[in-house]
């Protein structure tokens, strides 16, 4: 009988693992790609990222269902037509309220639609029936506790829109051609030893954010700058009560967070794009978080922050704000967010806005990590005056990283990480300095993009952990060092990066002029030998 160690078991599985994730990324892109025609790949997306929930939703509707029917002997699809189904069907409703957030009856599971509309082997028209299975699971909440979190998530899959094609027919079509691939399959849910579908959906949503342009910065964030982000803001942590994001996107950074710890009590965000925020709920609910545990909210943060989420104070904060946006602070310049500072950030770039906004909502022994335009270091009037504050008056700036230039879709500018702690006088040491890291020029090039590789990332981390200057890397620098440069942070004015060119030997240089002078003298005796037995003038 052979024995494994444990390890090798391990490693066996995660290999395997790793290979079954790799095949279903490259399986639904391939769907996605495929299937989409001409369509521009940032509509497909709505409906392909739509429609793989749906699926999700139907497939954890069913086994829960079947749970609850166990002792019945029966399963869900047995319900219709069952001498009690109406009774049954209430019983399963109300329970799949509470667990899961939604119900689905068996005639509206995924598998019954994909089934009806290529029954067959034909296509059957199922728009209009599809549509219903939709609008009934936003329905299916109301009156109950997640009914904010499903209302209207279905709202971009518009199964009436001419992108899809130009005949009811041709819509059709394309639906079943979708809904059949993805029904081919296997989400194994039954699996909860990993999250094989939500890192699926995330790398779907990456794979569309890389062809998007400047549309992509709305949604999404590099994995490698969420990483970053994340496991600052749980350093010597396992455990956090609440994580939030107030530009969250699809919701890839609050996720990433949850990576890094043992547990996440709650998940809280806010997105102003519609589309978007949909984007971000269904992404949340696809990596398995329970509807309880997350707060999302649809609205402009800094204007209309969330009634629920202001009051409240956040142990981490991660944030990828849109660089350098305009706002309007002048209904709000008496907002106890910002009115301490005695400064409102420019109408055209609420960068420090939303830094203002963060530590606000931050707890006393929280930790804020966001990723800001350079200018933010340097720039002076009202931003100057904030950062000024933020330093000298609260002593909240806690480390400056600089990150390389184009390493986000849709804009090459340089962008740096801000660390922040709401209380940094539980550590003595750290609160009398800044640390300053300089990784600008530590990347990897890929095609056009700039790219951080897990080296890259772990020498960031690393070196914000030990705290510990390293030549042309990083400085810790005294608060007094920063107030004589006049609270300005531009980073090489901390970290000298400056290579120093070899000295020019002149004496060599000279020999070398020398020999070449030599060189070209006896070429030319070469050349003019040639011309006079050829008889012709030499060309000099």
């Amino acid at each position: 009988m052979l024995v494994y160690e444990p390890t090798f078991i391990s490693i066996y599985k995660k290999k395997q693992m790793s290979e079954n994730q790799l095949q279903l990324h490259q399986t639904l892109w391939n769907i996605a790609n495929d299937l989409r025609g001409n369509m521009d790949a940032d509509d497909f997306r709505d409906y392909i990222l739509g429609f793989i929930f749906y699926k999700y939703l139907s497939k954890k509707m069913s086994l829960h269902a079947n749970i609850i029917l166990k002792p019945d002997g029966l399963e869900y699809s047995q319900v219709i037509g069952h001498e009690s189904e109406a009774l049954l069907l209430e019983e399963i409703k109300l329970d799949a309220l509470d667990a899961l957030g939604y119900f689905l009856k068996p005639t509206e599971l995924f598998s019954e639609l994909a089934k009806r509309g290529n029954s067959g082997g034909t296509n059957k028209f199922i728009l209009e029936d599809l549509q219903k299975v939709l609008t009934n699971i936003e329905q299916s909440t109301m009156g109950s506790e997640s009914e904010d979190d499903f209302g209207n998530l279905f709202e971009d899959l518009d199964l009436t829109s001419s992108k899809l094609g130009k005949t009811e027919e041709a819509k059709n079509e394309l639906i079943v051609k979708v809904l059949t691939h993805l029904e081919g399959i296997d989400f194994d849910l039954e699996n909860n030893e990993n999250d094989v579908l939500g890192d699926a959906y995330e790398y779907l949503i990456g794979q569309f954010a890389s062809g998007a342009g400047k549309k992509a910065g709305e949604f999404y964030t590099p994995q490698q700058v969420s990483k970053i982000l994340a496991q600052i803001v749980t350093t010597d942590k396992e455990r956090l009560k609440s994580v939030y994001d107030p530009t969250c996107g699809s919701g890839s950074l609050l996720l990433r967070v949850s990576k890094e710890v043992k547990e996440v009590g709650g998940f809280y965000g806010q997105e102003s794009n519609p589309t978007t925020y949909n984007l971000c709920r269904m992404n949340m609910i696809m990596h398995d978080v329970h509807y309880k545990k997350f707060d999302i909210y649809n609205e402009d943060t800094l204007v209309n922050p969330s009634p629920k989420h202001i009051d409240q104070r956040f142990e981490a904060i991660v944030a990828n704000p849109p660089f350098s946006a305009n706002w309007n602070p002048d209904a709000i310049i008496s907002d106890e967010r910002f009115s301490p500072y005695g400064k409102m950030a420019p109408k055209s770039k609420a960068d420090f806005a939303f830094v203002q906004h963060m530590i606000h909502q931050l707890d006393e022994n929280g930790t804020m990590a966001c990723v800001l335009p350079h200018g933010v270091l340097f720039r002076g009037a009202a931003e100057g005056h904030i950062r000024k504050y933020l330093i000298e008056d609260k002593n909240q700036l806690d480390a400056v990283i600089g990150l390389p230039a184009n390493i986000f879709f849709g804009t090459s500018i340089p962008t740096c990480i801000l660390v922040l702690k709401k209380d940094r006088s539980r550590h003595i040491e750290r609160s009398r300095n800044i640390l300053f890291i300089d990784a600008s020029n530590h990347f990897d090039k890929v095609k056009t993009q700039n790219v951080l590789t897990d080296a890259h990332l772990q020498e960031i981390i690393d070196t914000y952990r030990t705290r510990e200057t390293k030549d042309k890397y990083s400085y810790v620098a005294s608060l007094e060092e920063v107030k004589e440069n006049d609270y300005n942070l531009n980073i090489p004015r901390y970290v000298d990066t400056f290579e120093e060119e070899e000295a020019i030997d002149l004496l060599s240089v000279s020999k070398d002029l020398k020999a070449l002078e030599k060189e070209i003298a006896d070429t030319d005796t070469i050349i003019e030998d040639f011309c006079k037995q050829l008889n012709i003038e030499t060309p000099f």
